[in-house]
């Protein structure tokens, strides 16, 4: 084994039943979360914004070589680029691209080509996947795990979002190819999703559909 050096690391000693009791209460939390597709224009303290990408800025990944960017898009001039270009290739999607079985998997949640909670939310968070760059940022070592490692931290920047109770979208236009133009973003980095981040609007609702879970027992197995 190559050297390296190693600190200590220890967690708190805490009896079983407040471990469970902590898991049930993330669990309980995390069971409210919902894709939001309206928003308010409600301001959002930067603030909050800062220390969930400092969240997910801890998520493992491969040879602990982060290969994430989080653009943050706030202006109006760039969020109105991002939802014109977004739009254009969703209703390319729904008209040419999308199979009719995907089109039949998407009509419970409502979805179409208009996007008008690309304006309205106060942030939009680009996530961009690096193929290189390292833990220097020197573009130029290579990064493994990347989609792995990337997808964890988005998952981690959810929950804290939603910690924080903020409503929160995952929007995946393809190809998505644009951001990186809009976001000054290097050749090495692939975009990988939108996500919007903000209050609901006074009139919010979700989907029906989108409550109906997996059972314990059809997504784990116990060998």
């Amino acid at each position: 084994m190559r050297e390296h050096t190693n600190e200590p690391y220890s967690l708190p000693d805490l009896p079983d039943f407040e471990r469970i009791a902590r898991a049930h209460a993330m669990r309980d939390s995390l069971k409210q979360r919902r894709t939001c597709r309206y928003f308010s224009d409600k301001p959002v303290s930067r603030e909050i914004i800062e220390a969930a990408i400092e969240a997910a800025g801890t998520a493992p990944s491969g040879a602990n070589h982060q290969p994430w960017h989080f653009a943050v898009v706030s202006s109006l001039e760039k969020k109105h680029a991002i939802r014109e270009a977004a739009e254009a290739e969703e209703r390319a999607f729904y008209s040419d691209k999308a199979s009719g079985e995907w089109l039949d998997a998407l009509t419970p949640l409502g979805t179409d080509a208009d996007k008008p909670f690309l304006e309205t939310a106060p942030w939009l968070i680009v996530v961009f996947a690096q193929r290189k760059g390292g833990i220097d940022d020197d573009a130029e070592t290579q990064n493994y795990y990347v989609t792995e490692s990337v997808g964890i931290a988005c998952g981690m920047l959810l929950t804290t979002l939603h910690e924080a109770g903020l409503a929160t979208l995952t929007h995946t236009p393809s190809p998505m190819g644009f951001l990186r133009d809009i976001c000054d973003r290097p050749s090495v980095e692939k975009p990988l999703m939108v996500i919007v981040v903000g209050h609901p609007a006074n009139d919010a609702t979700t989907p029906v559909h989108a409550a109906r879970k997996k059972a314990l027992s059809q997504i784990a197995s116990w060998l």
